[in-house]
């Protein structure tokens, strides 16, 4: 049996610090669009939400703020929710 220092058994996402490496990659563009619009044009808003996505992509045991929000949208906006209310056999 081979054993790896890999997590999971090279099954896990890849991390750096607590961020997934796919994660740290859109922070860095992000950061690098974020720089060249700070210097060319004084626009802060890039690198507000580059800060902000790299808060919410932080994980502590494989979930995120960012999950959460996305399952939140998804539950409440995006699926529909289907309710069925039926009665027992005896109830009237």
């Amino acid at each position: 049996m081979k054993q790896y220092i890999y997590p999971d058994n090279l099954k896990g996402a890849p991390m750096l610090f607590l961020w997934r490496l796919k994660d740290l990659a859109k922070i860095g563009i992000g950061a690098l669009v974020a720089v060249f619009a700070l210097v060319e044009t004084g626009f802060t808003i890039p690198l507000v939400l580059t800060i902000a996505y790299g808060f919410l992509a932080i994980r502590l045991d494989d979930t995120s703020i960012l999950d959460f929000l996305r399952y939140a949208v998804n539950y409440f906006f995006i699926e529909q929710q289907e309710y069925r209310w039926q009665t027992r056999k005896g109830d009237s």
